[in-house]
């Protein structure tokens, strides 16, 4: 049976996903095999698999606490609470973190590709996980912003989305010989603003409405997307018509899923803020 990781062990691999995690996001290359083995001497015989398992937990941990990660390791979400406890740790010890965090969510994109090759842009949707929220334990600095949510209210980054979206709808109708139904594409959310519950009116073969709600992310597909109750209630009241078009990658080998039915069914949600009354 393999010997749990100690505390030093876990420190020292969660410093080290910071040192990445810092390089990505202020576009500075590095190799994840470099870091891994030079790690390695630093551990108690751990693999270079069980290292990267372990990195894939700390996106998880990240993910939960509303924080940006790197791309390139998948979330696996069944992780030790010490490593949690660790990874809050570090972010509370390093404030100063917390402005590269705020400077990728607020930037605008940087070289985003203009010409996509739409015969490979769909990739399928990740599959729905049990992801447990994280216990709010820690005192004195509560993690208070989730830049993951800030991200997603980015400007640039939502426009750019849903014109590729327009641009990938009228593609795919044309393809299928309806041309007519291209030229009736509206983008609703840029006309009409973002009260109508979706973003663009598309058309199905049949001709009748396609409600797309477009989400768009400079992280990786598993990157956890935020709606609104009017999001919410529309897609109930039009399931059969609404699709989810949840774009990620956005600045590197952009990609794209879709999935249709209401938000309550295509995805596993959690309440996220609450109204009072009196």
């Amino acid at each position: 049976m393999t010997e749990s990781w100690s505390k030093i062990e876990v420190a020292l691999i969660v410093a080290d996903y910071f040192d990445m995690l810092i390089k990505e996001l202020n576009r500075i290359p590095f190799k994840k095999a470099d870091h891994r083995r030079q790690l390695m001497p630093l551990l108690k015989n751990r693999s270079e698999g069980s290292i990267e398992f372990k990195h894939q937990n700390i996106s998880a941990i990240l993910i939960n606490l509303g924080r940006p990660y790197i791309t390139g390791y998948l979330p696996r979400y069944n992780y030790q609470i010490l490593l949690e406890d660790k990874v809050i740790d570090y972010l509370i010890h390093h404030p100063e973190i917390e402005s590269d965090f705020q400077q990728f969510v607020e930037k605008d994109l940087i070289n985003p590709q203009i010409r996509l090759d739409f015969e490979k842009i769909i990739v399928t949707p990740p599959e729905i996980v049990s992801v447990t929220e994280p216990k709010v334990l820690y005192q004195h600095k509560p993690i208070k912003i989730n830049y993951l949510e800030k991200e997603q209210s980015n400007k640039a980054l939502g426009l750019f989305g849903e014109e590729l979206v327009i641009e990938y709808e009228k593609w795919n109708l044309i393809k299928l010989g309806k041309d007519k139904l291209a030229d009736k594409i509206e983008w609703i959310s840029k006309l009409e603003g973002d009260g109508a519950g979706f973003d663009i009116l598309s058309k199905n073969l049949n001709e009748t409405d396609k409600y797309i709600e477009v989400k768009t992310t400079r992280l990786g597909k598993e990157t956890p997307f935020f709606f609104s109750s009017n999001e919410l209630q529309f897609s109930i009241k039009k399931a059969s018509d609404y699709h989810l078009y949840r774009l990620f990658n956005a600045e590197n080998d952009v990609k794209l899923f879709q999935k249709n039915g209401a938000l309550n069914n295509i995805c596993k949600s959690v309440p996220t803020m609450y109204k009072g009354y009196f």
